[in-house]
């Protein structure tokens, strides 16, 4: 069985929708900038992709998380021809971190927090009437786990049609804990290079709908791609050390899902954390997965834009490589200077968007991968339509 997504909707550093983030994409515009909402003299780093929405310098608030899903959600559903009474219609959200940051600052600064906005379905059934609420947190594959869950209640009947989002801000603790995972603090995000230092991380949220392919479109009367497969596994190798072996077996499972040979994707949407043992255990197994296959497919990481968005990244490569296939411009991958060895003859995209309009790009590839073994990819196909 396949699905269609018929509404996007999503926001991050570097844009406020989906369009305006894939234009910042291929014009290689960076969300990196110093530290908006922490006391920069507590940390080694001192640069983040943040959203700057915060009322001013230094000054924090909660429920900003909640406020980007929200955003995202209303884009995704009326983009679907909707309306915002999404009674009877599942939500699943994806994410890492929930409202922690929220929790924080009522604990730290007393803050205006009620315990009940910590779970994400308190606002979705206030704004969107949604009854039918969960939350999934698996760490920064979330966001691809809910797409999966999403399509089992498809298959299942459970409805015809169901809403899929990830969200995640960043908060002083985990941003603090990063701070000292690196022998030197990170200035970017750096995916493959030799000089990379480590992961920054990076806010925002995305929604997707999604519904059966047989039932067609619903009210949108339009598709924007097919999702022909989603595939997960959880190894539990090791907390954060990702294992090579078990990247590769997810991503041949999502090939044999989608009835596809790994010399039929076009586009790959790289997890690209720039760390060494992510990035090279990504290498390794697409090593594996794509050997024989020449030229590879087109290859980009757009966490070197937008940061690591954790729970939403996921998506938020989904919804930019569909502005990819359908406009032609694959973003490049920004401080990609002096790649690993490994990269080989990998046709990673550097320095400036690969704009191909008479190659057009009909499969693409998406990885995510989290803490603890996490592993998410997903293959999803163009559509002739969609936005024009």
């Amino acid at each position: 069985m396949s699905w269609i997504v018929t509404g996007m909707g999503a926001v991050a550093s570097i844009g406020g929708s989906v369009e305006e983030i894939y234009d910042s994409l291929v014009a290689g515009r960076s969300g990196l900038a110093p530290l908006r909402g922490y006391d920069p003299t507590r940390f080694r780093a001192q640069v983040a992709y943040e959203i700057d929405d915060r009322p001013a310098p230094g000054v924090d608030e909660p429920l900003r998380a909640t406020r980007w899903l929200e955003q995202a959600v209303a884009a995704a559903v009326a983009d679907a021809g909707l309306g915002e009474d999404l009674a009877g219609i599942p939500v699943l959200v994806g994410t890492t971190l929930r409202e922690l940051r929220s929790v924080e600052l009522s604990w730290r600064d007393g803050a205006p927090f009620d315990p009940r906005d910590l779970h994400f379905g308190t606002m979705l059934r206030e704004r969107f009437n949604a009854a039918d609420t969960h939350t999934v947190a698996n760490a920064c594959s979330a966001s691809l786990y809910a797409l999966g869950l999403g399509a089992d209640l498809l298959d299942l009947g459970a409805a015809d049609t169901v809403v899929v989002a990830g969200v995640d801000t960043i908060s002083e603790s985990t941003y603090g804990l990063l701070d000292r995972c690196y022998p030197e603090a990170p200035d970017r995000v750096r995916p493959f290079d030799k000089d990379r230092r480590g992961m920054l991380q990076g806010e925002g949220a995305v929604a997707v709908v999604l519904r059966r392919e047989a039932d067609g479109p619903g009210p949108a009367g339009r598709a924007h791609v097919r999702v022909r497969s989603v595939a997960v596994n959880c190894d539990a190798h090791h907390p954060s050390a990702p294992e090579a072996k078990n990247i590769a077996s997810a991503v041949r499972d999502a090939h044999r899902r989608a009835g596809v040979a790994p010399a039929d994707i076009d586009l790959l949407m790289l997890h690209g954390t720039g760390t060494p043992l992510n990035d090279e255990a990504e290498l390794d197994a697409l090593g594996s997965v794509f050997a024989g296959v020449s030229p590879s497919p087109y290859m980009t990481a757009i966490k070197c834009m937008t940061g690591h968005t954790a729970g939403a990244s996921g998506l938020h490569s989904l919804v930019a490589a569909v502005d990819v296939m359908r406009r032609g411009g694959v973003p490049p991958i920004l401080g990609l200077d002096h790649p690993v060895d490994s990269v080989g003859d990998f046709r990673m995209i550097r320095g400036t968007a690969a704009l191909r309009p008479d190659e057009p790009l009909r499969l693409a590839q998406i990885n995510s991968f989290g803490f603890g073994g996490l592993n998410a990819v997903a293959v999803v196909e163009s559509l002739e339509g969609g936005r024009p």
